[in-house]
């Protein structure tokens, strides 16, 4: 597979940047401080949680690209869906599994929250430790900081103010929340289509390679949140929980990081966006199945 620079005018980029913010502007308009209060109530699992997502899934994705021996552009990829946040959709995911709703709006908003400073630091230093990524990374200039600010801006700044605006105006609050929804799933599908539609020819190529990875390691992600949950002996409404909160990823601000700093990584933006197909389809499997398992 052949890399090549994904066209894309400084213009357009910025607009995706800004539409990535419209999206979690338009999810924490529901979020509120109690939410994070939450965590009082349940620390143990909370903490699990945010143990299994940030630390347990890079470093067992770092573990596996050695031990197989993934292609570096592959591996990439892996890499940064393992350090990006939980995505919005493991609430409602949550919910149908009959997991823990109210901990999965609080370990996700923490997540994000979180996320500026740990998904670069994560990024950075599991694709420096890997022998398979370390020549990749070592050939371009990555910039630590300047990621960190991004998803400063993109992730932590809409979410605190889309908070404050539910908080101070709830009126306005519940009359954008559906617009902002429908269009953060519209633009979730139209950036994921059009990133595998700019190299559909390679995709199509390489398209069971690029289906069994994802597929595996979105396999992987959801049973280190099961059973990571059951070992630390969490009850089965955590283990649910846990699954999903590391099984969804926030692919779209995948693909805009890529876009933005690796714009000649074509595996890598490939794995991305098809990772973001695949964990709804995965998702909704999987909240199907326990929706219909008692506790």
């Amino acid at each position: 597979m052949s890399n090549e620079v994904f066209d894309i005018s400084t213009n357009s980029l910025i607009a995706l940047n800004i539409v990535i913010a419209i999206m979690m502007l338009g999810v924490s308009l529901e979020l509120n401080w109690q939410d994070f209060k939450k965590i009082l109530i349940e620390p143990k699992a909370y903490f699990v949680g945010l143990g299994l997502q940030f630390i347990a899934f890079p470093m067992l994705t770092c573990l596996a690209i050695f031990v197989f021996q993934i292609e570096v552009g592959l591996a990439m990829g892996m890499l940064l869906i393992a350090s990006c946040p939980g995505g919005n959709l493991s609430n409602v995911l949550v919910w149908m599994s009959k997991g823990n709703t109210a901990l999965s709006v609080s370990m996700t908003a923490t997540a994000s929250l979180l996320a500026s400073v740990m998904m670069p630091i994560n990024f950075s230093f599991y694709t420096w430790l890997n022998p398979i990524t370390r020549p990749f990374i070592s050939n371009i200039s990555l910039d630590t900081i300047e990621i960190i600010m991004f998803v400063f801006l993109v992730l932590v700044v809409p979410l605190i103010l889309g908070m404050f605006i539910g908080h101070r105006m709830p009126a306005l609050a519940q009359k954008i929340n559906k617009p902002l929804k429908l269009f953060a799933l519209m633009f979730l599908v139209v950036i994921i289509a059009m990133a595998i539609n700019r190299h559909i020819e390679p995709f199509l190529k390489y398209i069971n390679v690029f289906f069994m990875l994802v597929f595996l390691h979105n396999l992987m992600a959801l049973s280190i949140g099961y059973f990571g949950a059951k070992l630390f002996g969490l009850d089965a409404r955590h283990q649910r929980t846990m699954a999903l909160e590391v099984g969804i990823q926030n692919g779209a601000l995948g693909i805009v990081v890529i876009l933005t700093f690796f714009p000649t990584a074509t595996e890598m933006l490939l794995v991305t966006a098809f990772w973001g197909v695949w964990h709804l389809i995965s998702g909704l499997v999987y909240a199907g199945y326990f929706s219909r398992k008692p506790i």
